[in-house]
C-alpha cells in the first residue's frame, strides 16, 4: 500500500497522484504514530530546507543581503505559509526543485564538477516528477538556458552534460513508472485518476497534458474559469502569490539589462536566467492552463519570485546612483504598494489599517529611493529598509493569518478563516471528509479483522473519514472524485459474495431525500449504488444510510 500510494491498506485503489510525498509522510507516521503532528511535520521541515537551500544558492552569486531578502520573500509568501503546513505533494515538489536549481547553479560555476551537478539536478527533478508529475518539468527551460548559456566548458561538453542530466531525470522518475507498468494488475491496486488502470495515463493525461488542455477524463475541469494573464493577480490566486509577482518581473528585466554586457559565464546572469526561466515559464503555464488548477499550486512560483527579487533588487541598489536604476527601484516599490492596496481592498472588513499603512509606507519609500544615489549612506539604507518593510508588510501579515487558521479538506486557501468553497475544504462530501458519530464508528470497528474492507463508499474523501474513525480499510469506490471505473459492478458483487466488505455507506439523511456521497461519479459507481439499494435493506446509523452486505440480499 505504501509503495503504490493506496488510499486504503487493503489496496483497492491508489490516490490520484504518484506517491513520493506520501512515502515521506508514511515514514514519519511509522516512526511517530498516526497523528496530525507526524503527518504535517515533514511539510514544515521541507519548507525550512527549501528556504535554506534557496538562501545558499543566492548567497553564492549575490551575497548575504540578497540571500536574506530572497529567503524573507519566499518564507513570507502566503501560499508558502499555507502549503508548508499542509499534507500535500507541493511541499516536497518545491523542495526538490529548489535543490535541483541549486545543483544547476553550482554546475555553472568555474572549476565545478559540472557533469555530476547536472546529474544530481536531473535526478532531483525526476524524483519531483514522482511528487507532482509533469509540473516538475516546468523548471527545465530555465535550467537548460542557464547551463547552455553560462556553463564554463565547451558547447559540446555542455550539451553532453545536459544529456547526462536528462538521462538522470528519466531514471529518477521513470523507474517507478516501469515498476507499476510491469507489476501484474491483479496484484496491485487500481491506478486512481486513470480511466484504464494506467500509471502512464495518470502521469500524461489526468495529471499531465490534461491540466493544460482541460481534457481530463474523470476530472472536474478548471473551477476558476479565469484563463489569462490576469489569473495570477485575480481573486483566486492573487492573495496567495500575487503580492510580489510584478516586482519579481521588474527585477528580472532590470537584472538582465544590467548584466547584458557581462562575460558569458557571469554567475549572476546565469542565476537570473535560471530563476527567471523558472518564474516566466511556470507563471505562463499556470495563467493559461485550462484544466484543474487550484490556487495553492502557485507555491511553485515562490522560490523564483524570491530569487529574482533578491538578485535584481541588489543589482539595482548597487547602481542606485544611475537615475535609471533608481527609477526602477522606486517604481518596483510603488507598484508593489499599490498592488497590496488593491489585493487588501478585496476584503475591506479585514485589517483596513494595513492597506493604508502599506500604501503610505510604499509611497514614502518610493520617493526616497528615487533619489537614493544622492542621499547620505545611512539615510539611503533607511529608505531601503522602509521599502522592504512596505513591500513585505501585507504578505507577511497575510502569512501569519494563514498560519493561524486551521485548514481541512482538499482545497485550502490563504488568509484569515473563511467558510465556503476552498476556505476549509469546500462542500462536504466532495472536498471534505465526514466525521462519523459514535454509533457508526462502533459499527464499522466491530469485528473489523473479519473483513478486507469494513465499508465501501463513493469517493476518497468520504472513505477517509470512515477510515480514520474505524482504523480499518474502507474502499473508495471510483477513487478521489468517484469518477474512476473501479471497481466494476462484477468485482464489487464478488467482494460482497465473499464477505470481504461489511457495509456500504450511502450518505447522510437530509430533509426529504438521501444525501449523495459525492456529485457526479462514474457509471460503475452508479451501478454499484443502484445494485446495493436494490438488493439490501437500508439502515440508519447516526443519520447515515448504511447497508449491511453480510445480510442475505433481497430478491436473491
Amino acid at each position: 500500500a505504501m509503495l503504490f500510494g493506496s488510499s486504503d491498506a487493503a489496496n483497492a485503489i491508489t490516490v490520484d497522484k504518484t506517491p513520493a510525498a506520501l512515502w515521506v509522510m508514511d515514514v514519519s507516521v511509522r516512526l511517530f504514530g498516526l497523528n496530525s503532528w507526524s503527518v504535517l511535520a515533514p511539510q514544515a521541515l521541507e519548507g525550512v530546507a527549501a528556504v535554506a537551500l534557496l538562501y545558499a544558492a543566492i548567497r553564492r552569486v549575490s551575497g548575504e543581503g540578497a540571500a536574506l531578502l530572497t529567503g524573507a520573500v519566499f518564507a513570507l509568501t502566503p501560499v508558502a505559509a499555507l502549503i508548508f503546513r499542509f499534507n500535500n505533494p507541493d511541499a516536497l515538489l518545491v523542495l526538490l526543485l529548489v535543490a535541483a536549481a541549486y545543483c544547476v547553479q553550482r554546475g555553472c560555476e568555474k572549476n565545478s564538477s559540472q557533469t555530476w551537478w547536472l546529474v544530481a539536478a536531473g535526478a532531483l527533478v525526476g524524483f519531483g516528477f514522482l511528487a507532482k508529475m509533469l509540473q516538475a518539468f516546468l523548471v527545465l527551460p530555465g535550467f537548460a538556458a542557464a547551463h547552455l548559456t553560462a556553463g564554463h566548458s565547451s558547447l559540446r561538453r555542455r550539451l553532453a552534460d545536459l544529456l547526462a542530466g536528462v538521462v538522470a531525470l528519466i531514471v529518477g522518475g521513470g523507474w517507478y513508472l516501469l515498476l507499476v507498468q510491469l507489476w501484474p494488475a491483479s496484484a496491485r491496486p487500481y491506478i486512481g485518476g486513470s480511466q484504464h488502470d494506467s500509471i502512464i495515463e495518470l502521469a500524461l493525461g489526468y495529471n499531465g497534458l490534461g491540466r493544460l488542455t482541460g481534457d481530463e477524463p474523470g476530472g472536474l475541469g478548471n473551477l476558476n474559469f479565469d484563463v489569462g494573464w490576469g489569473r495570477m493577480l485575480g481573486t483566486g490566486m492573487g492573495t496567495g502569490i500575487g503580492w510580489l509577482l510584478p516586482a519579481a518581473l521588474i527585477c528580472l528585466a532590470a537584472g538582465l539589462i544590467i548584466t547584458r554586457r557581462a562575460p558569458r559565464t557571469d554567475p549572476t546572469r546565469a542565476a537570473l536566467l535560471l530563476w527567471g526561466g523558472w518564474l516566466v515559464v511556470t507563471a505562463a503555464v499556470f495563467s493559461f492552463a485550462n484544466g484543474i488548477l487550484h490556487p495553492y499550486y502557485t507555491v511553485a512560483l515562490a522560490p523564483a519570485i524570491g530569487a529574482t527579487i533578491g538578485i535584481g533588487a541588489t543589482l539595482l541598489w548597487r547602481k542606485r546612483s544611475d537615475v535609471r536604476a533608481a527609477t526602477a527601484l522606486s517604481g518596483t516599490v510603488l507598484v508593489t504598494a499599490v498592488l497590496a492596496a488593491v489585493l487588501l481592498s478585496r476584503d475591506s472588513a479585514w485589517m483596513p489599517w494595513l492597506r493604508a499603512t502599506a500604501a503610505v509606507g510604499g509611497v514614502g519609500a518610493a520617493a526616497l529611493l528615487l533619489v537614493a544615489g544622492r542621499l547620505p549612506r545611512p539615510v539611503a539604507r533607511s529608505a531601503a529598509l522602509l521599502g522592504v518593510a512596505a513591500c513585505l508588510a501585507a504578505p507577511a501579515v497575510f502569512s501569519v493569518a494563514t498560519a493561524a487558521t486551521p485548514h481541512s479538506g482538499a482545497i485550502p486557501s490563504v488568509g484569515p478563516a473563511r467558510q465556503g468553497f476552498g476556505g476549509f475544504g469546500g462542500p462536504g462530501g466532495l472536498l471534505d471528509s465526514p466525521t462519523p458519530g459514535p454509533g457508526l464508528s462502533a459499527a464499522l470497528s466491530a469485528n473489523a479483522h473479519e473483513f478486507t474492507w469494513v465499508a465501501a463508499t463513493v469517493g476518497s474523501n468520504n472513505a477517509a473519514g470512515y477510515q480514520l474513525s474505524s482504523g480499518a480499510p474502507v474502499m473508495a469506490i471510483g477513487g478521489f472524485n468517484g469518477t474512476d471505473p473501479a471497481p466494476t459492478l462484477e468485482q464489487f458483487q464478488h467482494y460482497a459474495a465473499a464477505r470481504q466488505i461489511h457495509y456500504f455507506v450511502r450518505g447522510r439523511m437530509t430533509v426529504g431525500h438521501w444525501g449523495l456521497p459525492a456529485s457526479g461519479g462514474s457509471r460503475e459507481s452508479a451501478e454499484i449504488s443502484e445494485w446495493v439499494e436494490t438488493h439490501y435493506a437500508p439502515q440508519i446509523v447516526d443519520r447515515v444510510i448504511v447497508y449491511d452486505l453480510t445480510q442475505p440480499p433481497r430478491n436473491s
